[in-house]
């Protein structure tokens, strides 16, 4: 086929999924930098910047609102443009498996020099890992998809209520001084030299592989699945034919998400019981998916709507570039809490933190807005893309509205 041609024959560019996949950028920031702000965070014991209850009810906030969600809709939108990708491959007559692979490689070599530089948290490995997945099923039917995924949500769910169940019995106390000393160890890390952050990235990498692998991998992979079938059927591609069903993910994912959410996000304001903790993980775990549903429809909704048009145009260019974003999230929040730069870890709560994220979301937008009138790709999505397809790409944008994915 030619490939010219193939790409004038191509169809304009789904806005919705860029300015969705914009969207999810905010709530991956206001998520992470609760890791870059504090080394108490995740360790079962109260944060000493966060006593007040100003910063109790901030962190009550981030972890009802953000925390689950938003890495669930990343997922999502993956797995739609997962389609859109085979899609593409077979226009341009390409193979798309060995394409796909080189993908995946790609992801996989930056997430991992992303997690040992600057954010121990990365996913993009992982999406590396369980895309491959993906790539395997691609040809199954909707049916067995969406049972697989219903069926990782419920197992993971039921897993760590199990874990909690069990630990109940157990009686297992926990050990708080010991969670101070780490907290107090790794601080130091963070605050020491660019070498000591690095160290104590590897260092917490042996440790956190369990959450990954028992709790992002799974239900990450359950959206794979679900935004995969929603690729193949066009939902977003011809969201105004699907009001209704975005009506009804609006309707019932609050209503299942909402006290899902609330059971996880309670023990954050009272961090003293670690059996309630996993408790409320098992709930949003099973939740969530709805709860991110839910956050996608409110948008796209709005967005279909008369004054959603300008809220589209800010969130879609960060969007087309949102791997450059994603990793110059962590290169800018590495620069101001760790030794890297500023080291303002541990110097503030959550209320500050959160304000940092959006302040720094705020100025993506504008930087993607001027990025992307001007070039074809994100920086990194351009390096990408030439180690996918095996050529260089033109970077600067063409006279034409661009129509390649």
């Amino acid at each position: 086929m030619n490939t010219a041609h193939a790409a004038s024959a191509a169809p304009p560019r789904e806005s919705l999924v860029d300015a969705l996949r914009g969207f999810a950028l905010l709530g991956i920031l206001v998520v992470n930098i609760a890791s870059f702000s504090s080394t108490y965070y995740g360790a079962g014991v109260p944060d000493p910047m966060a006593l007040s209850w100003v910063e109790r009810c901030a962190s009550f906030v981030r972890t009802f609102v953000f925390e689950t969600k938003f890495y669930l809709l990343f997922s999502f939108l993956f797995g739609y443009s997962f389609n859109l990708q085979m899609q593409s491959a077979q226009r341009e007559g390409r193979r798309f498996v060995p394409r796909m692979g080189r993908r995946l490689l790609a992801l996989w070599v930056l997430g991992l020099l992303h997690a040992v530089l600057l954010y121990h948290g990365d996913i993009l490995t992982t999406y590396a890992v369980i895309g491959t997945v993906l790539l395997m099923v691609r040809r199954r039917g909707d049916v067995f998809l969406m049972r697989s995924a219903i069926g990782l949500v419920l197992a993971t769910s039921l897993l760590w209520a199990g874990v909690g169940y069990l630990l109940s019995f157990a009686g297992v106390p926990m050990d708080l001084r010991g969670a101070y000393a780490e907290a107090a160890t790794a601080l130091a890390a963070y605050r020491a030299t660019p070498a000591t952050v690095i160290v104590q990235h590897v260092r917490e990498l042996t440790q956190i592989w369990w959450i990954t692998g028992l709790v992002q991998a799974p239900t990450a992979l359950a959206m794979f699945f679900v935004g995969f079938i929603a690729g193949r059927r066009g939902v977003l591609a011809h969201a105004e034919a699907h009001r209704a069903l975005l009506h009804r993910l609006l309707f019932w994912g609050l209503a299942l998400g909402v006290p899902g959410a609330a059971l996880y996000a309670w023990p954050s304001v009272r961090v003293e019981n670690s059996i309630r903790e996993l408790y409320g993980l098992s709930a949003t775990l099973l939740t969530a998916p709805l709860l991110s549903a839910a956050y996608a429809s409110a948008l796209v909704l709005w967005m279909l709507g008369p004054r959603g048009h300008a809220l589209e145009a800010w969130l879609a260019p960060a969007g087309r570039m949102a791997l450059s974003n994603y990793l110059l999230q962590s290169a800018v929040c590495a620069w101001l809490f760790l030794a890297y730069g500023l080291r303002w870890i541990g110097t503030m709560g959550p209320l500050a933190a959160t304000g940092i994220a959006f302040a720094i979301f705020g100025c993506q937008l504008v930087l993607s807005r001027w990025w992307m009138r001007r070039f074809a790709y994100g920086p990194v999505e351009w390096l990408l893309r030439a180690f996918t397809n095996l050529e260089w790409p033109p970077m600067r944008r063409p006279g034409e509205r661009e129509r390649e994915r």
